[in-house]
């Protein structure tokens, strides 16, 4: 095993390297440990072989991976003429709420077998919290360093778990600059997790065989994947690249930071940065100044897919999360609903096959930004005399009516 340059092919051994030293090239890991899955294993350490980490003492896991694959069917119906499927890839049950769970579980495994002290992560929120959680499991010290308007459930999580929490003006991209600069000062492995930590990316590849798995051995046509600088689209490229038809990949960000869209739709081979970021989507608001190259080697996958990038409005995300919250039952954050709003754009433009086999990723769970729903309206009453039962009575059947109507 060892780590390689997507862009040049350079090979490195696996230590903890952020950059290829002859072309400054994202790295990816090549091989696989061949690791014997450790006894009472849970989640995606059941394929511990098939990931980097060589010692199973090393393994830092709370259970991450193996998450549902939901059909959703309300959100099919909401797509007149649609006749195909719809899965809800649900990564909310991550033990942190995010997918970002795979990442970090293997990075901070890794940075343990080979030496590592302490870890820091630039992060949005999602990120932090993970890494805060693990780094509290393993008892090693965290540095977050996140954008001051860092949702507070985020803020919260990470703060909980007590790591220690740098918060920075500006977009996510100065946070990134400021914990690569910390990691080499202090010593520390860089837990980022964009393509910077190659054993991070590395896991994802495992979301591909869930989903085969959960089809039954079917692949699906299309995966909607949430994207600020797009491992989650390497992964998830890299699970399927052995099938024999692998889906098309549809990088999904929000219309106030779409570097990448904006290359795509320009038919550019190369993504520029973006300016501040203006969304509710925190989870994908990365201007990515500094590493376009990581937009653009998405955006390569991205087309080398057949597929293509998408962004979506606020209101697209706030509709989104609320057909998941109200007809599928799942609680998601703007980021996580944005599959959802992204496959409405699509199939409302045409751009969508009628039988498609579409998996959408949910990446975050609701907790972590309440103040988008807080925002939204709510079927509450105020009850002024509880003892009088037939008031209340007529205040329900009504609002049970209305509520029936609303979900058809």
């Amino acid at each position: 095993m060892l780590l390689r340059c997507v862009l040049c092919s350079a090979e490195h051994p696996p230590t903890l390297r952020y950059a290829c030293a002859t072309c400054g090239g994202l790295l990816e890991v090549a091989g696989e440990s061949g690791l014997a899955s450790p006894a009472g294993a849970l989640g995606m350490w059941r394929n511990a072989s098939r990931l980097s980490v060589g010692d199973a003492s090393a393994i830092v896991s709370m259970g991450e991976g193996e998450t549902p694959l939901l059909r959703a069917g309300k959100v099919e119906a909401q797509l007149p003429g649609f006749r195909g499927e719809i899965w809800l890839k649900d990564e909310t049950r991550n033990p942190s709420g995010s997918f970002k769970d795979r990442l970090v579980s293997a990075a901070i495994s890794k940075a343990i077998e080979l030496g590592a002290r302490g870890v820091v992560c630039a992060s949005s929120g999602n990120a932090g919290a993970s890494v805060a959680a693990y780094a509290a499991r393993a008892g090693m010290p965290a540095l977050i360093v996140v954008p001051a308007a860092t949702p507070d459930g985020k803020v919260t999580q990470i703060a909980a778990h007590g790591a220690v929490l740098l918060k920075v003006p500006g977009h996510y991209s100065r946070s990134y600059d400021l914990a690569m600069a910390l990691a080499e000062h202090q010593g520390l492995a860089n837990l980022t997790t964009t393509f910077l930590n190659p054993y991070g990316v590395d896991a994802l590849k495992l979301v591909g065989a869930e989903i085969t798995g959960q089809l039954g051995g079917r692949t699906p046509s299309h995966v909607l994947v949430p994207t600020g600088s797009g491992p989650l689209v390497k992964g998830v490229a890299q699970g399927f690249a052995q099938a024999e038809s692998p889906p098309k990949l549809i990088a999904v960000q929000a219309e106030g930071c779409a570097p990448i869209v904006r290359a795509f739709e320009a038919g550019a081979a190369a993504v520029t940065a973006w300016g501040m970021p203006q969304t509710i989507a925190s989870g994908i608001s990365d201007p990515l100044i500094g590493y376009e190259g990581d937009g653009s080697y998405t955006l390569k996958l991205v087309r080398d897919s057949g597929g293509l990038a998408v962004a979506v409005s606020d209101d697209q995300l706030r509709d989104a999360m609320q057909t998941l919250a109200q007809r599928e039952g799942l609680y998601a954050e703007p980021t996580g609903a944005s599959p959802v709003a992204a496959l409405k754009k699509l199939w409302a433009a045409g751009r969508l096959d009628a039988r498609a086999v579409a998996v959408c990723m949910i990446t975050g769970h609701g907790f972590k930004d309440v103040r988008v729903y807080q925002a939204m309206p709510a079927r509450s009453h105020l009850v002024d005399d509880p003892d009088d039962l037939a008031a209340v009575a007529r205040l329900c059947s009504s609002a049970l009516e209305e509520q029936g109507r609303a979900r058809g």
